[in-house]
């Protein structure tokens, strides 16, 4: 993490040197301009980009591709034959999986009662959305992946007011990738045994550290 902070900072000395046409360095312009400039809240920005716009969508790339190649090769064929069906095909992978948990943190505005438990104003409230996604009251069969399912009720984005800003794009590229690869490269297949693959369980956001692949 130092590392990575130490990096972002750099990077955004150097575009104070010189302001790009980018985010970032309209920031920098536009805080010059208005005589605030806040390095903590440029810094903060580069990495909700670096988090929300790679870590997430490639987490969900390599998953999605790993399960398809494993446990689902009929779902990797259905792709194949109908790339068309990448757009619910994404949606379920977004739901089967729910790799960021920290969307769903919020305050009890007032008393609220669940389950019989009341939660008091003014509580902070962690909420699993990957539980909620597995949810048999909302989801049929929910441990069964299911790219026919056309369920878009999940909560791999989070909820309400605070939902994942990227989500739209998010979307579009899984799309593309999906209705991309298995159709372009059909003999895709794993390099390695699938035992030998290691996951991202102690990370913020769910995902695989590596995924070899070979056609």
């Amino acid at each position: 993490m130092l590392s990575l902070v130490g990096y972002l900072d750099k990077l955004i000395a150097a575009k104070e040197e010189q302001p790009t046409d980018d985010l970032l360095g309209r920031q920098i312009v536009k805080q010059r301009e208005s005589g605030q400039v806040d390095r903590g809240a440029l810094l903060s920005t580069a990495f909700l980009l670096l988090i929300g716009g790679h870590e997430t969508t490639a987490n969900m790339i390599s998953l999605g591709t790993y399960l398809m190649l494993t446990e689902h090769p009929e779902a990797a064929q259905a792709l194949r034959e109908h790339p068309e069906k990448a757009e619910w095909a994404v949606e379920e992978l977004l739901r089967y999986f729910t790799i960021a948990e920290f969307a769903m943190a919020r305050v009890a505005l007032e008393d609220v009662e669940v389950g019989g438990t009341v939660i008091p104003a003014g509580s902070g409230v962690l909420m699993l959305a990957n539980a909620g996604d597995r949810d048999p009251e909302v989801f049929e069969d929910p441990e069964r992946f299911d790219i026919e399912r056309g369920a878009r009720n999940h909560l791999a984005f989070g909820y309400g007011a605070h939902q994942c800003l990227g989500q739209n794009l998010a979307r579009a590229e899984l799309e593309i990738f999906f209705a991309t690869l298995f159709h372009k490269v059909p003999t895709l297949k794993l390099a390695v045994p699938a035992e030998q693959l290691s996951f991202k369980e102690e990370a913020a956001v769910y995902g695989m550290h590596e995924l070899p692949v070979t056609w």
